[in-house]
């Protein structure tokens, strides 16, 4: 009697460790895949310079004003050039985390926003290079990808 007590013992722990393993299995067992999901973002930039090509001027001050012809809001990044680096580029708009970004008189940031900008660069308050470009609106397509 001693005997089949021990034995349905150890069957029944078997069969509850086997349970066990098989509800563990089902609960960690992934569920039904859904479709990939993205996130997406675009941003547009203009890159501009200047550069004393003959490295004559030594360090120097370039004061960047790049002005929205549809608001008519400028916007400035002023940019300390050593002597012997000749030059910078700048990215419009830059950043407001960067140190130094392109903002208005106000301190507010600037955008990408869509439209027309005329832009220049000014040594010693005088106006040495300039230009005009468009920031084109920008779009986003998305595809869901189906589950298979």
């Amino acid at each position: 009697m001693r005997d089949f007590t021990h034995r349905s013992s150890l069957r029944l722990s078997h069969l509850l460790r086997a349970a066990g393993l098989v509800l563990a299995l089902m609960v960690l067992t992934p569920t039904a895949s859904r479709a990939q999901t993205w996130l997406v973002s675009t941003d547009g930039y203009i890159k501009m310079g200047v550069m004393d090509k003959f490295g004559q001027l030594g360090a120097y001050t370039a004061r960047f004003v790049v002005t929205s012809q549809t608001t008519g809001k400028e916007y400035i990044l002023v940019k300390q050039i050593a002597k012997g680096q000749n030059g910078i580029d700048v990215v419009f708009p830059s950043e407001p985390s960067d140190p130094d970004y392109f903002q208005t008189e106000s301190g507010e940031a600037a955008k990408g926003t869509p439209g027309r900008y005329t832009w220049e660069c000014q040594v010693a308050g005088k106006k040495v290079v300039g230009g005009r470009f468009n920031f084109p609106e920008v779009g986003n397509d998305v595809t869901v990808v189906d589950k298979r």
